[in-house]
C-alpha cells in the first residue's frame, strides 16, 4: 500500500510537470468558445431595424438610428400626493412641465419637422375601416406634470427623495411614455382599464389625474405586478389604494372579454413589442435572442388579441388607447387595422379612430412625430429631443 501512495506520487508530480512544460494556450481551453453567443441579440436587432426600417421610414432612419443607440432622456413625472419640494428645485435647474407649456393645438398648423414629405413605401395600406376620422377635442388633465430638461440639455435627475411620508416626489419615465394616458382623456368618475400595466408608470399616470374612480391594472406576469404593486405603494397614499377604487390582477390580458365585457369608460392597451430602443442597447432579457424567435414572431397576433380583448372591455361610447414603444408597422397600424376588422365580423362591434393631430400640434416643440401617418402617431428620437419610440392610436367604440 505504502509502494502504491509513493508510485501515485510521483506520477501526480509528473503531471504537474509536465503541464508547466506545455504552452498556456495548448494547456486549457478556454469555455468562452463555447458558451459566449456567435450573435448577440443587440447586434441582431440593430441589423432587423436596419433591413426593416430604412424602407419605412426613408431619409428619416439614419438620424433615428443614432439616437436610438445614443441615451435616452427622461421626463420626471411629478408625485401630487408627495409634500417634498422637489418640483420648485426642478424648475430652478431649468426644467419645464411640458405639459402645461404645450402650444395651443389651434394656433397654427402642423410643423413638419423634417421638411420632405414621408417615402410611399413607409405608408401603410390603410383598409376602409379607418379611411375617416373622428375629429374630438384635446381634453388634458390640469393635474398632471411631467418635467423635461430643454431641447438639447441632457441633464440626467437625481433620484426621486421620500417625504415624511416615504412617497416619492416624482417617478422616471420615458416622457413620451406619458402621452397615451393623456390622449386617453379621462374625465370627473370614469373606470379605467389597464390592461397591460406594469411596470406602472402610465398606471401612476393616470392616478395623478385624480379623475379615475375606479381603475383596474392588469399583468400576465406575476412578477412584475408584484413590481407594479411596489411602485403604487411608493407613490400613491394608503387610502386611494383601497379595493372600492383600485383593484391589481395578474390574468391573461387576452382573455379580458370572458372576464369583464362592456364595462370600462377607457381601456389603455400598452401591449408588448420589440420594445426597440431596449432590443438595442441590452442583451439581457432582449427579445432578438436565439432562444426566443418564436415569440418575436408572435407578437403581432398577441397584440391583436390583446387589443380585442380591450375593445370588448369598453362600453358602447368608451374609448380604448392602443400604444406600443417600436417603430414597426407591424406592430403598430396593422395591428389597429386588424383588431377593427376582427372587432366587426366576430363581435358586431363597430369603432371610429379617432384623430390625435391635436395632441401632434400641442406638443410638437418637446416630441419629434413621425409625418403624415394615415393611422395613429408616433414620436421616433431625435438627437435634440431623444424620447420614444412611442405609438399611440384612439379608438371610439360605437356599438
Amino acid at each position: 500500500m505504502a509502494l502504491f501512495l509513493g508510485i501515485s506520487r510521483v506520477l501526480f508530480r509528473s503531471v504537474k510537470d509536465l503541464r508547466l512544460l506545455t504552452a498556456k494556450r495548448h494547456r486549457v481551453k478556454g469555455k468562452w468558445a463555447t458558451t459566449r453567443p456567435k450573435h448577440l441579440p443587440t447586434r441582431l436587432a440593430l441589423q432587423h431595424f436596419d433591413a426593416t426600417y430604412s424602407v419605412q421610414l426613408g431619409q428619416l432612419w439614419p438620424s433615428v438610428r443614432v439616437a436610438l443607440l445614443s441615451e435616452r432622456k427622461y421626463g420626471a413625472l411629478f408625485n401630487n400626493f408627495s409634500n417634498n419640494p422637489d418640483l420648485e428645485k426642478l424648475q430652478a435647474q431649468g426644467c419645464r412641465d411640458f405639459i402645461s407649456d404645450g402650444e395651443d393645438p389651434t394656433s397654427s398648423e402642423h410643423n413638419c419637422e423634417f421638411g420632405a414629405e414621408e417615402d410611399s413605401s413607409s405608408v401603410s395600406t390603410v383598409s376602409s375601416h379607418v379611411d375617416s376620422q373622428l375629429q374630438s377635442p384635446l381634453w388634458l388633465s390640469p393635474n398632471i406634470k411631467c418635467l423635461v430638461f430643454p431641447r438639447g440639455d441632457i441633464t440626467r435627475f437625481k433620484p426621486a427623495r421620500p417625504d415624511k411620508f416615504s412617497l416619492l416626489s416624482y417617478y422616471l419615465m420615458d416622457a413620451a411614455s406619458v402621452l397615451p394616458c393623456l390622449a386617453l382623456g379621462v374625465q370627473k368618475n370614469h373606470t379605467v382599464l389597464d390592461l397591460c400595466a406594469a411596470p406602472g408608470g402610465k398606471a401612476l399616470a393616470l392616478l395623478q389625474t385624480q379623475s379615475v374612480r375606479f381603475l383596474c391594472v392588469n399583468d400576465s406576469s406575476v412578477s412584475r405586478t408584484s413590481r407594479l404593486k411596489r411602485v403604487l405603494h411608493s407613490y400613491i397614499p394608503k387610502p386611494l389604494l383601497t379595493d372600492d377604487k383600485l383593484r391589481i390582477t395578474s390574468f391573461d390580458g387576452t382573455m379580458w372579454g370572458e372576464i369583464e365585457r362592456n364595462s370600462f369608460d377607457r381601456v389603455l392597451v400598452d401591449v408588448p413589442c420589440t420594445t426597440d430602443r431596449h432590443s438595442l442597447m441590452e442583451d439581457d432579457n432582449n427579445i432578438f435572442s436565439r432562444s426566443r424567435v418564436g415569440e418575436r414572431r408572435s407578437l403581432p397576433q398577441l397584440q391583436v388579441e390583446l387589443l380585442l380583448a380591450g375593445i370588448i372591455a369598453a362600453c358602447p361610447g368608451g374609448e380604448i388607447l392602443y400604444s406600443t414603444c417600436t417603430l414597426s408597422l407591424n406592430q403598430n397600424q396593422g395591428v389597429v387595422e386588424q383588431a377593427i376588422q376582427l372587432a366587426e365580423e366576430n363581435h358586431g362591434i363597430q369603432l371610429k379612430v379617432v384623430s390625435l393631430r391635436p395632441l401632434v400640434q400641442k406638443f410638437r416643440n418637446t416630441f419629434h412625430f413621425a409625418p403624415d401617418l394615415h393611422l395613429g402617431e408616433m414620436v421616433i428620437p431625435h438627437l435634440a429631443a431623444n424620447f420614444g419610440p412611442i405609438y399611440l392610436c384612439k379608438l371610439r367604440r360605437l356599438t
